[in-house]
C-alpha cells in the first residue's frame, strides 16, 4: 500500500506541461519552451574545465559530509564580498543541489504539525517539503499590485505558538520580482527563523537583491549552482544554518546523502573564482529577453503591474482569456505549439495567472510571442 504522504503530494505541473510538450515533439510538433525555468545557456568554459581536471585528479570519493573545506571557504568569501556579512566555513554545508537541502533544512527544524510561512503564489514544490516534513504550509496571499512582495503585518497576524520559520524568496519564482530591503528587515525582526531562498541571487537586472544574513542571524539561506551558473544537470547546492543545526544536520547528510558529488565541488569552487565575465555575459542576454517578453505580453493584454526585475520569469495575469490557469496552458500547448506554466501550479492565489520563462534564445522568445498571439486573435 502507497504511504498517504506521496498520495497526498501534488504533481509538479511545469514538468506534465514539459513531457507533454516532449510527447508532441516525439510526433513531429515544433514546441517553443517558456514553460521550465532551467538556463539554455552551456554551462562556462572554466566550470568544465574544473570538473574535467578534477575527475582526472581522482576527485572520484567520499569528501567530508559537509563539503570540501575549499568550496565553503569560497562560498564564505563569496557572501562577505557580495552582501558584507561574515560567515564561517563551519555553517555551511554542501548539498546535491539545493532541493536536499530544504529537505535538511526543514528535517532538523520541524516538530509533527510545526508551522511553516509562505507565500502564495510560491515555488510550487515548497508545501510539499514541508508535508513531507509532517509540518503545516501556512499560505499568505500575495498580490500583483505589491509586486507579490509580503506585507509584513499579514504575516505578524499568522505568527501563532506553532510557526517555525518564515519561508522568502528573493528574487521569486514564479514572479521574478525582489522583497524590498524595507520589507525584508521588517520580517527578519519576527521571532521565527526565517529561510531565504536565494537561489536566483545574482540574475537581478535592476534594483538589488539582499540575503537575509544583512539583517539578522537568526536564519537559513538556501543558494547554489544551478541557474546563476547554468548548472542545472551538475546538482550543486548549499545551505547556511546557524551553527547550532549544522551538526543535526550533518547527521541527516551522512546517513541519507553522504555528501555532494566530489569532483562538481571542485567545480563550484571554479564558478565562484572565475566565472564572473560569463556571469555577466549571460545576465545582459537574459535582460535583453525580459524586456521583449514584457513589451510583447503587454501588447497582447496580459497584466503585469510591476514589471520583475529579477531571476527569468514573467507571472502574467491572464483572467480576462480564462480564469482556469491549467486549462488555459494546456490549450495554448495544443494549439500554438508553446509551452507556459499555469499559475495555479504555484498556490490558489495563482490562479488565473501563467509564468513565462524568458531563459530561452532570444529568436524563440520572439517566436512565442508571434505564435501567442495568433492564437489570441484566432476567432
Amino acid at each position: 500500500m502507497i504511504s498517504s504522504r506521496i498520495n497526498e503530494m501534488t504533481s509538479f505541473i511545469v514538468m506534465d506541461v514539459l513531457e507533454k510538450a516532449q510527447e508532441m515533439e516525439r510526433s513531429g510538433a515544433n514546441i517553443i519552451h517558456l514553460e521550465v525555468g532551467e538556463p539554455d545557456f552551456d554551462t562556462p568554459e572554466c566550470i568544465k574545465e574544473a570538473a574535467s581536471k578534477a575527475l582526472k585528479d581522482n576527485y572520484t570519493h567520499y569528501t567530508h559530509s559537509l563539503g570540501l573545506i575549499e568550496l565553503r571557504e569560497a562560498i564564505c568569501e563569496y557572501y562577505f564580498d557580495t552582501y558584507n556579512v561574515t560567515i564561517t566555513p563551519d555553517q555551511v554545508v554542501i548539498t546535491s543541489g539545493t532541493s536536499p537541502a530544504i529537505l535538511l533544512i526543514f528535517s532538523a527544524l520541524l516538530e509533527p504539525g510545526d508551522q511553516v510561512i509562505i507565500s502564495d503564489p510560491h515555488y510550487a514544490c515548497y508545501p510539499n517539503f514541508i508535508k513531507f516534513l509532517q509540518g503545516e504550509p501556512v499560505a499568505i496571499p500575495v498580490y500583483e499590485k505589491d509586486g507579490f512582495q509580503y506585507r509584513p503585518e499579514t504575516i505578524k497576524k499568522k505568527i501563532t505558538n506553532r510557526t517555525r520559520s518564515i519561508f522568502i524568496n528573493s528574487p521569486s519564482n514564479p514572479t521574478g520580482n525582489l522583497l524590498s530591503e524595507s520589507r525584508m528587515r521588517e520580517i527578519s525582526e519576527f521571532s521565527p527563523y526565517i529561510v531565504s531562498d536565494e537561489i536566483y541571487h545574482g540574475l537581478v537586472y535592476e534594483g538589488k537583491e539582499h540575503s537575509i544574513f544583512e539583517f539578522t542571524d537568526n536564519a537559513f539561506v538556501l543558494n547554489g549552482f544551478s541557474k546563476l551558473y547554468a548548472m542545472t544537470g551538475l546538482r550543486l547546492g548549499y545551505l547556511i544554518a546557524p551553527k547550532p543545526f549544522i551538526r543535526p544536520i550533518q547527521k541527516i547528510q551522512q546517513n541519507f546523502f553522504i555528501c555532494a558529488n566530489a569532483m562538481i565541488q571542485v567545480a563550484g569552487i571554479a564558478a565562484l573564482k572565475h566565472a564572473g565575465n560569463d556571469i555577466l555575459r549571460m545576465k545582459k542576454i537574459y535582460n535583453d529577453r525580459r524586456k521583449l517578453m514584457i513589451r510583447r505580453l503587454k501588447k497582447m493584454g496580459f497584466g503585469i503591474t510591476v514589471e520583475p526585475t529579477g531571476a527569468f520569469y514573467v507571472f502574467a495575469n491572464a483572467k480576462h482569456i480564462l480564469k482556469n490557469s491549467y486549462k488555459l496552458a494546456f490549450d495554448i500547448l495544443e494549439k500554438a505549439l508553446v509551452g507556459v506554466t499555469p499559475g495555479i501550479d504555484f498556490g490558489k492565489n495563482g490562479e488565473g495567472y501563467l509564468r513565462f520563462s524568458y531563459a530561452n534564445s532570444l529568436e524563440n522568445i520572439a517566436e512565442g510571442m508571434n505564435r501567442l498571439e495568433s492564437y489570441l486573435n484566432q476567432p
